[in-house]
């Protein structure tokens, strides 16, 4: 069966996300401190870490938005120090700002040119990546989040529900990420075919194993150009 289209996943595939997440954390904590610094000291850095942590247990249906956790953190911050109306879209728009402000792979960006080329691209994210305000929106044909598709990855659905927005069978697709049970066992659960991007040489150990694995963005990208004609 060829592959007619290509999903991808972002964070950890594109580029480092722990990077721009922790540099979050200490944009709001900054503003904290500036803005409301009873808040700030209640609430330091790890401190906040564990009450999102918290959340997430408390707010299971809301495993899928990321999102929505983090403002209902910021709110419970804010409520256990006696202040009912916190600031959220003010400090999740400095969150979100600065958890897109990311450095890609160096061989990410022309791969995805030399891919986008060839076939049509679909990005599956758990997380809260933005590709308009990185600047990578033009290389994908769609962009399916776990927010907006109500389910997040290993779920077959949300493979599903990108398939669906391709208009292409999901045997035909071939579904490229880092995280092996999120990535490549949701997918093949789903019927793409996958790939593990697997940057660190880590070994495979999580069933059964992806249909390709490959080092980097550059070596995914020379397959595709070998072995998928234009259009796929």
């Amino acid at each position: 069966m060829p592959i007619r289209a290509l999903t991808l996943d972002l964070d950890d595939t594109l580029w480092p996300v722990l990077p721009a997440l922790i540099e979050a954390e200490h944009c709001v904590d900054r503003w904290l401190q500036a803005h409301h610094p009873d808040v700030a000291t209640k609430w330091p850095i790890d401190a906040m870490r564990e009450l999102r942590e918290k959340v997430a247990r408390e707010h299971t249906h809301l495993a899928h938005d990321f999102s929505e956790q983090r403002r209902i953190t910021i709110r419970e911050a804010f409520a256990a120090c006696g202040i009912d109306d916190a600031p959220v879209d003010a400090l999740w728009g400095i969150y979100y700002a600065a958890r897109n402000n990311v450095e890609l792979y160096p061989d990410s960006l022309d791969a995805l040119g030399r891919i986008a080329a060839k076939l049509p691209i679909a990005s599956i994210s758990n997380g809260n990546a933005d590709l308009e305000v990185i600047g990578l929106h033009h290389f994908f044909h769609t962009r399916i989040s776990a927010a907006g598709a109500g389910v997040a990855k290993p779920d077959p659905k949300i493979f599903l529900a990108a398939a669906e927005a391709l208009g292409v069978a999901p045997g035909e697709i071939l579904h490229v990420g880092d995280d092996p049970l999120l990535d490549v066992v949701g997918a093949h659960e789903a019927g793409l075919r996958t790939v593990w991007l697997n940057r660190t040489g880590a070994a495979w150990s999580h069933g059964p194993a992806p249909d390709l694995e490959f080092s980097d963005m550059t070596a995914l990208a020379d397959w595709i150009d070998a072995s998928v004609p234009m259009g796929g």
